[in-house]
């Protein structure tokens, strides 16, 4: 057949493309195979394209193993499809062939590569590696590929390395500006976060659907309730995100976080759509709020609605009977996991299960239990028993926790602190000596804890041990003249002289 036949049956291809219909296009597919044009690198790179689109990869796979001629389409095709249905690794060994075959990756290669190796554990020496190859080919000026190397060193936690490549960008869309305030919140950077979201809209740039979220999670870790309410106005003024899941989910979470459990709740009630993650997401404001009780209620109701729970939801349920005391209804979840929701417990439900126990005593209960799991052992669970065995002063269970946290996290200043209270408040005092020199040995240093508050808009932090603060003298003073009172007076609470 002629060339103007290969033509039309590319142009036949292409129509599938844009108005998806995989069975012609096989059907297309089989007059390419009777007629010999199976070599024509157009043919076969569009059935690549198809097939891909309509999320028949495997379909793809072997178009693309077959073909004799590849382009850098071709690979550029494979390569961003498999990342699209999160199939990370697909892609990177696609790409190893493709660098067996000492080829150069072009603009279009780096954004989904940068996307596989933050999805893949293991893979973040390659992603430091293409950054090189950004950098050496000259594609540094494309804001579609450093914004995907910004969104890399985030998802990898790499905030240095993010604020460099963010300030070295020429031109910053809001993909970018969302990356960089989402990287902050999530180093615990709120501060940097708020003032990278002010910069932004300095510089012109609109808050989105993707921006909202982030910077209400970062408000509720900082206890900005002021800025969270403005922009929770700045929603309710623009009519489009009225219906938007995730950005009501992230207000409900972030009252709770700011004390506000009522206006969380009203934001819940108000939302005309809601998923598994707005019920989860309550559910866990309910327990950090100590409203156990709530939080079991609302579990009934969610099932009512149609929605089962899925593993996170029963780890805020979890949460929220441990910090409530509700030991028999914990305990009745825990153990009726498989048979009522289909779940078999994870690591993050047991050390629930652990903290619950530990936290009211019941800790040979709770040591019993970690040695009869079939789960590896993790830090969460042994830190959660330590935790109980401090409240409780049980030095026995105490050590076995601290050792066993002291081979998993050697350089973890908190276990070692844990442990050096247990003894402190027994009065093993040579235990202590020897649980500090332990620690200097290592070279640990106790992280200082910190506690603030907002004043008209400003936060105001306090370290334990920093007194650079310019109105310490005054704080101090007036700390224990309320100390004072408290003890002359006889009474527990302080609330009538503050």
């Amino acid at each position: 057949m002629s060339g103007g036949n290969a033509f039309r049956l590319s142009s036949l291809v292409r129509n599938c493309i844009y108005h998806p219909a995989v069975s012609q296009a096989k059907q297309i597919h089989a007059q390419i195979l009777v007629h010999g044009f199976l070599s024509d690198v157009t043919l076969q790179t569009d059935l690549l394209l198809l097939y891909s689109k309509c999320g028949f990869l495997c379909d793809a796979r072997q178009v693309f193993d077959r073909m004799v001629d590849r382009n850098m389409h071709s690979w550029n095709i494979l390569i961003f499809w498999y990342v699209q249905n999160s199939m990370f690794s697909d892609a990177l060994s696609v790409f190893d062939r493709f660098r067996q075959m000492d080829l150069r990756p072009d603009h279009y290669t780096f954004p989904p590569l940068f996307k596989a190796c933050g999805g893949v554990v293991g893979y973040t020496y390659l992603g430091k590696l293409l950054y090189g190859w950004v950098i050496k080919l000259g594609y540094g000026g494309y804001v579609v590929v450093t914004s995907s190397v910004l969104d890399f060193c985030v998802k990898c936690g790499n905030i240095f390395d993010a604020r460099r490549v963010f300030s070295g960008m020429s031109c910053r869309d809001s993909v970018a500006w969302n990356s960089m305030i989402s990287g902050f919140g999530r180093a615990g950077l709120y501060t940097d976060a708020l003032n990278c979201f002010r910069e932004m809209l300095a510089a012109g740039v609109k808050m989105d659907s993707m921006t909202i979220p982030s910077i209400l999670n970062v408000c509720g870790g900082e206890g900005d309730l002021i800025r969270g309410k403005e922009i929770h106005g700045q929603i309710h003024k623009s009519l489009k995100y009225d219906a938007d899941v995730a950005i009501g989910n992230s207000l409900i979470d972030m009252y709770a976080k700011c004390g506000c459990l009522d206006n969380a709740e009203k934001v819940f009630k108000n939302m005309t759509n809601t998923n598994i993650i707005t019920w989860t997401t309550l559910i866990s404001c309910y327990g950090v709020h100590g409203k156990g009780e709530d939080s079991l209620v609302l579990l009934k109701q969610m099932r009512d609605f149609g929605y089962e729970p899925n593993h996170i939801t029963l780890t805020a349920i979890l949460a929220s009977c441990s910090h409530s005391g509700l030991i028999d209804e914990g305990r009745k979840i825990f153990n009726n996991m498989w048979l009522h929701y289909g779940f078999k417990p994870r690591v993050e439900h047991y050390a629930c299960m652990v903290d619950l126990l530990g936290r009211f005593g019941y800790l040979k209960e709770a040591l019993g239990l970690v040695k009869n799991m079939k789960l590896m052992v993790t830090s969460s669970v042994w830190g959660a028993l330590l935790a109980g065995c401090m409240m409780h002063k049980n030095v026995d269970i105490g050590e076995i926790a601290a050792h066993q946290l002291f081979d998993l996290e050697p350089r973890n200043p908190s276990n070692y602190i844990a442990l050096c209270g247990i003894y402190e408040s027994l009065g093993m005092w040579d235990s202590v000596s020897l649980i500090r020199l332990k620690m200097k040995d290592l070279g640990l240093v106790k992280t200082p804890g910190c506690s603030w508050i907002m004043i008209s808009g400003k936060i105001h932090k306090f370290y334990q041990g920093d007194n650079s603060h310019p109105l310490t003298v005054l704080v101090c003073k007036t700390l224990e003249r309320i100390t004072k009172a408290k003890l002359l007076s006889g009474e527990c609470g302080v609330e009538e002289y503050v």
